[in-house]
């Protein structure tokens, strides 16, 4: 391990972020954030001349090349603080637009499997954006980064919805399943129905925390999700990862030709 200088502001003395161990010349300027390591190749390799970077915990770093600018590709393991911690590191060694590649549980009846959900917003029932802001503060994308994934998820040509997303913090009792010996409070077994007939899409984990901090900070970020789950048809398959890639990619292609 490379020597910390700082504990507040963890950076090895090479220049390397503590958790994610990039530097800033290993960072693109577009950041395309899985949250499954695995799913950083099958991103990356709709890019040129990709390669991986790094691997430490959670986080896998793939870097490579859309329209001659480096783009980097890295997973942010599961949940807000995570995903806090690569916006962070990565931010401070100078990535400015972020998208997150990620699945999805639908709870609209109209949603299949293997659909994508563009994220307009994200109601924030996670914990670690309440430790950025007070939770009035929205959790929105950027308006430029939504329209590139619109534009790019009308070429690929897939069904897919725009809409809001709720963000938990936990898979199990937060999205209404139970936990062990059947836990489930009230609040969570009507969670479901209430965010439901809001006209919310969908569970997730990352976006609430990403809008956050993209908005506090100034920079830019959207989301887009392949549905895995349907929980009012109770319908569960992995489907829609490569979709999900194929429409983030393209929309990198239209934000860096200045299209949006």
């Amino acid at each position: 391990m490379e020597t910390v200088v700082s504990a507040n502001k963890p950076v090895s003395e090479e220049g390397r972020t503590y958790h994610v161990r990039v530097s800033p010349e290993e960072v693109g300027r577009y950041v395309l954030l899985p949250g499954n390591p695995d799913r950083v190749k099958l991103i990356a390799s709709r890019l040129d001349d990709y390669k991986v970077i790094r691997e430490h915990r959670e986080f896998t770093v793939y870097n490579g090349h859309v329209e001659g600018e480096l783009v980097t590709v890295c997973s942010t393991g599961i949940g807000g603080p995570a995903a806090a911690i690569v916006v962070e590191e990565l931010a401070s060694s100078g990535a400015k637009v972020f998208i997150r590649v990620g699945s999805c549980g639908a709870i609209q009846e109209h949603i299949r499997l293997g659909d994508t959900i563009l994220v307009t917003s994200s109601v924030r029932l996670d914990g670690t954006s309440k430790q950025y802001i007070m939770p009035e503060y929205p959790a929105v994308a950027s308006f430029r980064v939504m329209k590139a994934l619109e534009q790019a998820a009308k070429k690929t040509g897939g069904r897919y919805h725009i809409g809001i997303a709720a963000s938990t913090d936990s898979f199990y009792v937060g999205q209404s399943r139970p936990g062990y010996m059947e836990y489930l409070p009230r609040s969570s077994a009507e969670l479901i129905d209430v965010l439901r007939r809001a006209n919310v899409l969908c569970f997730e984990m990352e976006s609430s925390t990403l809008f956050t901090l993209a908005n506090i900070y100034g920079l830019e970020a959207g989301c887009v999700l392949a549905v895995f789950a349907n929980r009012i048809k109770n319908e569960f398959q992995v489907k829609g990862e490569a979709e999900a890639a194929d429409i983030a990619v393209e929309s990198i292609r239209y934000l860096i030709r200045g299209k949006m």
